[in-house]
This record gives structure tokens, sequence and C-alpha cells, in this order.
């Protein structure tokens, strides 16, 4: 296996490489607008730092979201045309459930807690999960007020910039490609299809032209 992982569902781009067994390389970069221009490039990086090609590639992973329109089209298009390009295996992740892992793994909570991503308008995307990692719940978008009456601790972005109103937790912020990639590797993962979640209407839609009779 060679598995390329990327999220783009956040204001960070993540890429990484997995064989199946470890990490080979990853890249980052961090910029809300410039997921397009951030993508393509971090890709090209880490299979020049593995010493592979896109030719060697046998998967493409990639974060569905929740997130942002532009973002997660960006990576779901390019995890497309991997994939029918290359002939890949296509796997598409719950970007949440990405940040959930990360939790487990570095803050070893050992309780019920929430993951949450920046979702602007002063709303955050957020899931919850057991003591073991596991997202037990939808993910949906609410205001900090609607998730802190679950009285749980939060994870992730989401958390961090509401932290007046959430029991935030210092920790991972955004979903790693490292982590997407560990997920999908494991098995022990919801596979998706490669269809972004919005969980609402994009800011941007197309004008409908005024007919005057």
């Amino acid at each position: 296996m060679l598995l390329l992982a990327f999220d783009t569902a956040t204001v960070s781009v993540s890429v990484a490489l997995h064989d199946g067994s470890t990490v080979l390389a990853e890249a980052h970069g961090e910029g809300s607008m410039a997921h397009g221009e951030q993508l393509a490039p971090a890709i090209a990086r880490v299979l020049a730092e593995a010493g592979r090609t896109p030719g060697d590639l046998t998967d493409v992973a990639v974060g569905v979201g929740p997130g942002p329109y532009t973002g997660l089209r960006v990576g779901v298009v390019t995890a497309l045309t991997l994939g029918h390009t290359l002939g890949l295996k296509t796997h598409g992740v719950c970007s949440l459930d990405a940040l959930g892992f990360a939790a487990r793994n570095e803050l070893n909570l050992e309780r019920e807690f929430i993951a949450a991503i920046d979702a602007r308008r002063k709303e955050v995307y957020w899931s919850r999960f057991d003591a073991a990692g596991r997202r037990t719940s939808a993910p949906a978008v609410d205001r900090p007020d609607a998730v802190a009456a679950f009285g749980l601790p939060v994870v992730g972005r989401g958390g961090s910039i509401h932290s007046d109103k959430l029991d935030w937790i210092e920790g991972p912020l955004d979903p790693m490609a490292r982590d997407l990639a560990e997920l999908v590797v494991s098995g022990d993962v919801e596979v998706l299809p490669l269809e972004p979640l919005y969980l609402r209407r994009p800011d941007a839609v197309p004008q409908v032209p005024v007919v005057v009779p």
C-alpha cells in the first residue's frame, strides 16, 4: 500500500504519505483562501521527500468535512481526479474523525469529549466521541452555546476560538493528514463517499436571472 492522504476542511492544508506501516512524509500549510494554491505543491513535496511518484500510489484518502465550501471542494475534486486518472482506491473520511483520533492519542482524556472545527459565522462544526476516540454522533453545526450545554470537554480550533463559552482543552487544533491516513490503514473508521459534508448552503450561489415581463 502507498496511501496519499490530505485534508482541506479547515484553514490548514495537510498532506501525508503512508506505506501501510508508517508515515513516510508530510507537509502542512495554512491560509483559509489558498487551498487550491497549496494542495498540489504539498502533494508534490511529500512524494519527492519519500522518493516516490504518483504512479507508485495505490490509495488516496481525503477529509470530506464538515467544512467551508471552497476548501472541501478543492480536496474532494483532487481526490476524485487522482482516483480516476491513476486508478486508485479512494477513501472519504469525516475530518472530525481525524481530529478525534489525534485527541485520543495525544491527550488520553479517558472520557467522552467533543471535537470542534471552526465553522465561522460564530458557529462550530462538531461531533461527540467516546473515551476510545470513536465518533458517537453525526457531524453538526451549531453556535457554541448549544455545544456547551452538553457539559463536555472540547478539543480543536472550534473550541479554542470559543474558549470563553466552551470547556476547551489545549491539544490538536485541526484535522491532520497523518491521522486520517492512520485511520484508513487501521480500518477502524467509517469510509464515506467522496462527497463534501457542507452541512449548510455555500456563501456563493449562482444568481437566478430576473425575467422582466
